[in-house]
């Protein structure tokens, strides 16, 4: 069971960076319809994934790894955690943005977005995506023991 989880967790985490990185590609230009249209799908996937994540990488901590107490005395699992929720907080505006242009993308039009709030969302996608590497070495630490208090 402990590796079915694990596969579970390992899959629903490529696809969130999977996800991340194809929005990353489409914002780099102003949205078209098909962009837009693209963007919401690959925004919702990123949401999925994370929860995904979220919900079996607590249940393999809760019941099918090493415990609690072996993860919350492991300094790099609780960067990795820190890290998740901070890509998780950093998610939330591009996905505001996002479901702000199904009403255009719905009639068919390109969402008007400025300059200025592109700029804004390739910054947040950036960052999100340096927050999912280093989360990535916490995990490689971690998994090697590296870090562990007490």
């Amino acid at each position: 069971m402990n590796s079915l989880f694990a596969f579970l967790h390992h899959l629903a985490a490529f696809t969130l960076v999977a996800a991340l990185a194809i929005e990353f590609v489409l914002i780099r230009d102003a949205p078209s319809v098909g962009n837009a249209r693209r963007l919401l799908i690959a925004d919702a996937v990123f949401g999925m994934s994370a929860g995904a994540v979220l919900l079996i990488g607590l249940l393999r901590v809760l019941y099918f790894e090493k415990g609690v107490d072996y993860y919350l005395n492991s300094i790099p699992f609780i960067a990795k955690a820190s890290l998740f929720a901070a890509v998780g907080l950093l998610s939330i505006y591009p996905t505001v943005e996002f479901l702000s242009w199904r009403k255009a993308v719905r009639q068919g039009a390109a969402p008007t977005v400025s300059e200025r709030k592109l700029g804004t969302l390739r910054t947040i996608i950036h960052l999100e995506l340096a927050g999912v590497a280093l989360l990535i070495l916490c995990a490689a630490l971690m998994a090697k023991g590296v870090g562990m208090r007490g």
